[in-house]
């Protein structure tokens, strides 16, 4: 890199036996000593830090200056596209310069060149759940690293299908990642060129782009095992009625993991996925002629609570008379008391796979594959039955 302080540049000699190579490329800037890179930035940022007010802001060059490489690299770099082509420890410094300067980079002016607008679309059911706010957070940490924006499209209905908002959004959007959607959502989006990232959803869907996912059978797998090893046979699977692939799985998962007890039994009531919905279904279960199911197995925790508390109405001690579990891992089922036994989900790692799928499918490279694991929190909602 060549660089003459106080005077206009001029190019370098030619090198012997090759071409002059313009300071632009970033192939020509040296890698900067990391003591005399440092050294640059310090003193860049002295000078630009005496500017009068309103003088201008520090640009590129300034950056450049500073780290001691091109403008180029500063643009690879700040772009997202060094990797392969400048070294972590050029990048590093630049990044730093650029944040020691104050330096912003001209977004409009960038997404104009690329052809992007470096934003992704996050379509949940519900920002009234915990989970789906981590799987937001998740996603917008990874998004911001890139220099990307993540725009939240939350179902106005709170629970069940978001609408389709791809009619008024698509324009302004580099890419989608849903958690839920309607059919005619789906639809619209696989006739454009516009990449959909899935997240827990069905993997056998050919529209999307990429998939998410979590383990959900091994957890509840997991799960049943735990209460089988209890002693428990008699089970009552609290389900969500919703219309979702998740709830799906969990439902066939909870049946194959029953199939080989023979002596065990499986009931299934269905209810609205809200507290209330899960006290209903629970009192409904309970009550019911017949044996009583010694474990309720929740498909989420606030059906968990929800039966917890219709355990409670009924005279019934958790886990004493019977065994509750949940699903999801909310800060709710360690409010509980007892604490309850659930399964917890990676959410903030949901959407931290999510946003990376979406940005290696946009640079053309295989976004990661391989479920994310689900881990059992067991807790003091599950106990062995009471003997017959």
């Amino acid at each position: 890199m060549w660089r003459v302080h106080g005077s206009t540049p001029r190019p370098p000699a030619p090198r012997p036996g090759g071409p002059l190579t313009s300071p632009d490329s970033p192939e020509s800037a040296a890698e900067p000593a990391p003591v005399a890179a440092r050294a640059g930035v310090r003193a860049a940022r002295a000078a630009l830090s005496g500017r009068a007010p309103g003088a201008r802001p520090p640009t590129s060059r300034d950056v450049a200056s500073a780290a001691g490489v091109s403008q180029a690299t500063v643009s690879l770099v700040l772009g997202d596209k060094w990797r392969g082509r400048v070294s972590e420890r050029t990048a590093g410094l630049v990044r730093e310069a650029a944040q020691d300067l104050g330096y912003r980079p001209n977004l409009a002016a960038r997404s104009l060149r690329l052809g992007r607008t470096r934003t992704a679309l996050l379509v949940v059911p519900a920002m009234t759940s915990e989970f789906f706010a981590q799987v937001y957070t998740g996603a917008a940490k990874v998004a911001a690293e890139h220099g990307f924006g993540v725009v939240l499209y939350p179902s106005p209905e709170g629970i069940g299908p978001a609408r389709d908002p791809f009619d008024s959004a698509r324009t302004a959007l580099d890419g989608v990642i849903a958690s839920s959607m309607a059919a005619d959502a789906l639809a619209s989006i696989r006739g454009s060129d516009l990449p959909l990232v899935m997240l827990d959803s069905d993997p056998a869907e050919t529209g999307p782009a990429a998939h998410v996912n979590l383990d959900i059978a091994d957890g509840v797998r997991r799960l049943t095992e735990h209460l089988l090893g209890l002693g428990h046979r008699r089970f009552t699977h609290i389900a969500a009625d919703v219309d979702s692939w998740t709830f799906v799985v969990r439902a066939r998962a909870l049946a194959d993991a029953l199939t080989d007890v023979p002596d065990a039994e499986l009931r299934t009531v269905r209810a609205e996925l809200s507290v209330d919905g899960g006290r209903r279904a629970a009192e409904a279960a309970l009550g019911s002629p017949g044996p009583r199911p010694s474990a309720l197995v929740c498909d989420d925790d606030f059906l968990a609570a929800g039966a917890c508390k219709a355990a409670h109405r009924l005279g019934l001690r958790v886990p004493d008379d019977v065994s509750v579990t949940g699903f999801d891992g909310l800060t709710l089922a360690t409010a509980l008391e007892p604490e309850l036994t659930t399964l917890t989900l990676p959410a903030e790692q949901v959407g931290a796979r999510g946003m990376a799928a979406l940005l290696a499918v946009l640079e053309g490279r295989p976004a990661e594959t391989g479920d994310l694991p689900v881990t059992l929190a067991v807790r003091g909602s599950t106990a062995a039955p009471r003997p017959a």
